[in-house]
């Protein structure tokens, strides 16, 4: 059983929700990277997504662009990156989503890439930017390495895209609450009950919201839901803004604790 699946059925059982934590492999240091993931693990999260920096981030906001330019300035590669989740695999079982654009996936190889994530110990992919009616070419790379692929849905989603989306995903869902891009808010998703009942309805996987989530309370509000929460920019800003990478760490890892604590 991938460790995606074994994750949700353990927390199911447990009556509880997935907290999933964003960060930009890379930023500050690759080996900050795994150090802010043994700390996030420790501290409750149940999913870590790992963004591999790329030089052209359209559905991500401020926060993330500047965590993948820096981390791109500081040589993070794909190559890099996965030899980052080796090293993390050696320390944790976390479950690790890799999260991109495919224009990175392609020009490495989308069967290469797929291989040596799964080699490396990554358990699923997001491709932010690839279409369900193209990617029959990573999906048979993905499904051959023992690789989840995640699909996006979003409220401007037609039932049509939903079941598309929902046929060529597994792993799990990963519903965008609101359109834009990605960025820390202080409002709350809305009318989010029905967007998540519209995705339930074709697909039996786990459900879970990201873009804009950034305290408890929107843990809370999000997992009344849905089967789990995303949490990205709210983080990477925490990392940014620390003095250290040490304090980083420090701060991430309390900041994660508080968020699980609202999952129940």
């Amino acid at each position: 059983m991938n460790r995606i699946d074994a994750k949700f059925a353990q927390l199911k059982e447990a009556g509880d929700k997935a907290l999933v934590c964003f960060l930009t492999a890379g930023d500050p240091s690759l080996n900050d990277t795994v150090n802010l993931v043994l700390e996030l693990a420790q501290n409750g999260a149940d999913i870590v997504e790992l963004g591999v920096p790329f030089s052209d981030p359209l559905a991500d906001g401020p926060s993330i662009q500047a965590a993948s330019f820096r981390a791109l300035e500081r040589g993070a590669t794909v190559q890099k990156v996965l030899q980052t989740v080796a090293l993390i695999r050696e320390k944790t079982d976390i479950p690790t989503v890799l999260m991109t654009y495919f224009n990175p996936v392609n020009h490495y190889g989308a069967e290469r890439f797929a291989r040596e994530a799964a080699n490396c110990g990554a358990d699923g992919v997001i491709l932010t930017d690839l279409p369900f009616e193209e990617d029959d070419e990573w999906k048979k790379a993905a499904d051959s390495s023992g690789l989840a692929t995640i699909s996006l849905l979003a409220p401007t989603s037609t039932q049509e895209r939903m079941a598309m989306g929902a046929k060529h995903a597994s792993g799990f869902i990963y519903c965008v609450s609101r359109t834009g891009v990605t960025g820390a808010r202080t409002d709350g998703p809305d009318e989010l009950a029905d967007l998540i009942g519209r995705i339930r309805t074709h697909t039996s996987l786990p459900v879970v919201v990201g873009f804009g989530i950034s305290s408890p309370e929107h843990v809370r509000q999000v997992t009344k839901y849905a089967d789990g929460a995303v949490i990205g920019s709210a983080i990477v800003n925490i990392i940014a803004e620390s003095g250290s990478p040490d304090q980083a760490v420090r701060n991430a890892g309390e900041f994660v604790r508080t968020l699980k604590s609202a999952c129940a």
